[in-house]
């Protein structure tokens, strides 16, 4: 690392310097606390005794050799600071204990060796590709006798189930260490430090390499926002504010963590650092940043005004991920419409490469949460997603945040009764895997679960030997592998070339229809939203293939499955159809959208 470019903000390496690191057979341990006056290092390597630090020329460097160090020890760094003596853990550690533990550990970064040369040379950020993303708590997903699996033990379970269900690539909730279970990794200590609960560095490089070679995508969850609140984690580390504000009214987030100050050139080389370090040394294929809107705007609130220095932070940063990691995703997850989220910061955006699209996400859920009397008056709520679907990359995501706190899940959100809710459920997620965007699906969802998501307990997969339950998991597994299948859905997923409604001629206000294309090949999407069997009369040439019936038995419906050789003449309550057919003769709008959103100016009527 060069430490003029540390800093100067402009270091992505900083972890390759600072942290304990195998030099001359023993270890070189290095931290930065410009504040400090003194440090020193205790570990199981010393038997818990002090052995000094030097600073480098009043750089605010410390450094110290131990011969007798090596992997897999503990230690700590004792700092003497403007307030007297504290104990901390290595912010750039490698591994970390099991909590209540606080202290670092010494990890090999080496000792596991990649297999996955042919997937890391094919891969790319799937912007004409299918992306289809099972989001996962690592910690919760499958238990053994109630206690966690090891990155390595789960590899071979977790491969089988997303290969047999569609899913082609994996979002891990947040693998960095953090001290309480219920924050879920978003409050971590350990920025660098893959957490021990499943396990050590080298198992979960051997999970991603595994992934890798099955043919699966590996994203994790990162924290660029806050960090935890524990004395013994960054909090006042070298005796002062180091990496948090040192006001209350700033530094203190809403979780009840400490905010970064961005502002500190030290700090944005921590966090770039740390967000190239999964990307390198784990072989993650993306990092969707969680919070961004706090990045944006003064603690996310749009009526504070931007915050010109983080939003510079996120330029800097993803523009030099993806000069180091070309073929990585960036993905942002961001609740606001500030603009140009996934433009390239050259041509003014933030340089991301996905965004969550929450607009989507709730309009979706609160149509599907009214009564089909209601729905008929909202229009709005399917069509206006199409007026800004293009003006970002998007990811349509039924996420972790909507199956807890009360929110209730997926299913259980759905207006009507026990089997109309199942109905509706189909026809939600087929509405979903047609719609423009990539896909992300938490785990539980696809077994229609009606209890909220719980950290402690696995999902609920005895529902699977219900019928109901049964039949709507293989219906997922069956739209998932479609989607994954079919090139209409996702090639043009970003242009308008790719999409055009359909006019259904149905007096049913709740019947939509579009097409998908890439092209080459057309798939047509019929939805009846409402209660009532709808009458359609969609205005198309040419005979067609029924790929997906809602409604089919298989799937828990009351049609009988049989390949149909055109156009149905109408469409049962909570239905939804996907065919495949030549060309349209003519497409248009099936609903004026009630916003007073302008259609961008290539929009097909």
């Amino acid at each position: 690392m060069n430490l003029q470019k540390f800093y100067m903000g402009e270091s992505f390496d900083a972890y390759e310097y600072f942290g304990a690191h195998l030099e001359d057979e023993g270890v070189v341990f290095r931290t930065y606390a410009p504040n400090a006056r003194g440090i020193t290092v205790v570990g199981e390597f010393n038997g818990w005794k002090e052995e000094p630090l030097s600073q480098m020329h009043q750089s605010g460097v410390w450094t110290g050799f131990s011969k007798d160090a090596k992997p897999g020890q503990m230690y700590k760094y004792v700092i003497y600071g403007p307030n007297g003596r504290a104990e901390h853990c290595d912010p750039y550690g490698f591994g970390m204990e099991l909590r209540p533990g606080a202290c670092s550990i010494i990890r090999d970064l080496g000792e596991y060796k990649f297999t996955d040369e042919t997937w890391m040379k094919k891969r790319t950020r799937c912007y004409d590709k299918p992306l289809n993303i099972y989001e996962l708590h690592l910690g919760s997903w499958k238990l053994k006798d109630g206690k966690w699996y090891s990155y390595n033990e789960i590899a071979d379970d977790l491969i089988a189930y997303l290969k047999e269900y569609g899913y082609n690539y994996v979002e891990f909730m947040p693998l960095s260490e953090h001290p309480f279970d219920g924050s879920w990794g978003y409050q971590n200590t350990g920025f660098f430090a893959p957490t021990s609960r499943y396990g050590t560095a080298a198992q979960l490089m051997e999970l991603i390499d595994k992934l890798h070679n099955a043919g699966i995508g590996a994203i994790m969850d990162f924290v660029p926002v806050h960090f935890a609140v524990d004395a013994y984690g960054l909090k006042e580390f070298d005796g002062t504010a180091l990496y948090e504000y040192p006001h209350k009214d700033v530094g203190e987030s809403e979780w009840g963590s400490y905010n970064f100050i961005h502002s500190r050139r030290e700090v944005a080389c921590f966090l770039q650092s740390a967000a190239n370090y999964w990307l390198k040394e784990y072989h993650f294929d993306g990092l969707r940043m969680d919070a961004v809107s706090r990045l944006i705007y003064w603690q996310g609130d749009e009526k504070r005004g931007e915050n010109g220095v983080t939003i510079n932070f996120l330029k800097i940063m993803n523009q030099g991920l993806h000069r180091l990691h070309p073929t990585a995703m960036l993905i942002a997850e961001d609740s606001t419409a500030y603009p140009g989220v996934t433009k390239d910061v050259d041509e003014g955006g933030l340089g991301f490469d996905y965004k969550w699209d929450l607009g989507w996400m709730h309009d979706t859920l609160k149509y599907f949460e009214c009564h089909p009397y209601d729905r008929a008056n909202m229009p709005d709520k399917i069509t206006f997603s199409i007026f800004y679907a293009y003006n970002e990359r998007y990811i349509l995501p039924f996420s972790h945040d909507e199956v807890v706190h009360g929110k209730k899940t997926i299913i259980d959100k759905l207006n009507g009764s026990y089997e109309q809710k199942f109905a509706q459920a189909r026809l939600l997620y087929l509405y979903m895997i047609t719609h423009p965007g990539k896909k992300l699906n938490f785990m539980g969802n696809e077994l229609a679960m009606f209890r909220e998501w719980d950290e402690r307990r696995e999902p609920d997969w005895d529902l699977l030997k219900m019928p109901a339950h049964g039949s709507f998991h293989r219906y997922i597994g069956e739209l998932n592998r479609l989607y994954l299948k079919k090139k209409a859905i996702w090639t043009l997923d970003h242009t308008y070339d790719g999409f055009k409604w359909v006019d259904c001629k149905s007096d049913n206000k709740c019947v939509f229809g579009y097409t998908r294309t890439d092209g080459k090949q057309t798939l047509l999407a019929l939805f009846n939203f409402s209660d009532k069997e709808a009458v359609i009369a969609p205005d198309l040439d040419g005979k067609v293939t029924m790929l997906l019936n809602t409604d089919w038995e298989p799937f828990g419906g009351g049609t009988k499955k049989f390949p149909i050789g055109s156009v149905p003449e109408y469409i049962p309550p909570y239905c939804g159809y996907l065919l495949q057919f030549p060309v349209p003769k003519q497409s248009c709008p099936a609903r004026n959208s009630t916003s007073s959103r302008q259609t961008p100016p290539n929009k097909t009527k």
